[in-house]
């Protein structure tokens, strides 16, 4: 199998053990790259979801699997747990079955550009996006995803390819696009705090590169909606890409102009 080579690779919010969980793309996004670390930014098993209704496809096992087999193949792998596997958090600078476990992580590209890496659970307080949640409730995301699922059945009886509904009206629903800004601003904010050039989180499900103010924000995205990760290149450019049926490069940051806000889509 071919496989193509990156620096660093960033993943989050795969959601292993819920049922949208989109496992089998992932599991070929990780069969087909290779990387010399690899970055779990949290979530990456939903335990919140397995202890009101367990659910374990074959292929939530299989991307365990992989992961560990990077791990012992040499891969340096980082997990920076969120909000859904907190419990893994108590295991935070100890090294479990070769996977290091740290709460946030500095990341330095090959351009010397330092990355702030964590969840992003840490900014709900701070933003509307806990309100949303509150708004909107399980039962709802639940029934938003449903109807993904649905509408992706029905588009593949059609010889269509994956697409996220419920990602295109998060994007139309006024709120929702609210409580995103304010986690973005949130998340460039602890960057400026830390004096860092740029931030990699997730937790929102809302894949995005966008400069600001000289702060790169950068959202890897999820593999329940969306199918997306962060990768660094050879290059040193952090892009955007889409893996579900047809695979994209959605944007990229090319780190030697990031001053420029150089942010470009494929």
């Amino acid at each position: 199998m071919k496989t193509t080579y990156y620096p660093s690779i960033w993943i989050s919010d795969v959601h292993l053990g819920y049922k949208d969980c989109k496992a089998k793309f992932l599991l070929d996004f990780l069969n087909k790259t290779e990387c010399d670390v690899l970055y779990l930014v949290g979530d990456i098993v939903d335990l919140w979801s397995m202890k009101r209704q367990f659910f374990w496809d074959p292929s939530h096992y299989q991307v365990l699997e992989c992961i560990q087999k990077k791990a012992e193949a040499g891969t340096r792998v980082i997990y920076i747990p969120g909000n859904h596997d907190e419990t893994f958090r108590h295991y935070g600078g100890q090294t479990l079955f070769k996977v290091e476990v740290h709460k946030t992580f500095i990341h330095t590209t090959s351009a010397g550009k330092r990355f702030l890496l964590l969840h992003g659970d840490d900014f709900d307080s701070a933003t509307r996006y806990n309100k949303l949640i509150s708004l909107i409730g399980d039962t709802a995301y639940d029934f938003l995803l449903f109807l993904n699922r649905w509408t992706n059945r029905v588009r593949r009886l059609y010889g269509g390819h994956y697409w996220s509904l419920a990602s295109w009206l998060k994007q139309r629903v006024h709120k929702a696009r609210e409580a995103i800004a304010a986690f973005e601003n949130a998340a460039i904010h602890e960057a400026k705090k830390q004096g860092v050039d740029g931030i990699i989180c997730g937790h929102i499900h809302q894949p995005e590169i966008r400069v600001v103010d000289g702060i790169v924000y950068c959202n890897d995205g999820d593999w329940i909606e969306n199918c997306t990760a962060l990768v660094e290149n050879q290059a040193g450019r952090i892009e955007l890409l889409h893996w579900s049926d047809v695979q994209s490069v959605l944007s990229v940051v090319e780190m030697e102009s990031m001053e420029t806000n150089n942010v470009k889509a494929a």
